[in-house]
């Protein structure tokens, strides 16, 4: 009996935690439009350590440019890229060579928005 209890339990927990990071599907290029000022990342969901960022993302017109990424004590620009909405996900493509950057949208509302990268890295948003 105490061991149906643990496992009853267990498997409730499994899907809560489950559900507390479970991708939302984008829709449309709307769904994160905008200016987007990046505050932290994680390695991972479950990752204590933060990492301070600061650069800022901005999707305009179907383009994503991301502003001031730290780069050897100054900052840098990335050229504006074409992204997608693709399968729910979203698609940055990498500038300078071939493949693309996939993200699940975790989180959004007004102010804030939260996606997780494809090898679980999470990155924390504020709306600018």
């Amino acid at each position: 009996m105490k061991r149906m209890r643990w496992v009853s339990g267990l498997l409730i927990l499994s899907l809560i935690t489950g559900s507390v990071y479970a991708d939302i599907e984008l829709k449309s290029k709307n769904d994160v439009e905008g200016t987007w000022k990046l505050q932290h990342t994680k390695n991972s969901a479950s990752a204590k350590e933060t990492i301070k960022r600061e650069d800022t993302w901005v999707f305009r017109d179907g383009k994503i440019t991301i502003l001031n990424i730290p780069r050897e004590g100054s900052h840098y620009d990335q050229q504006p890229v074409n992204y997608e909405i693709e399968n729910g996900k979203l698609k940055i493509p990498y500038v300078g060579r071939s493949g693309f950057d996939t993200f699940s949208l975790v989180e959004k509302d007004d102010k804030t928005m939260t996606l997780k990268g494809k090898f679980g890295e999470i990155y924390y948003f504020n709306k600018k």
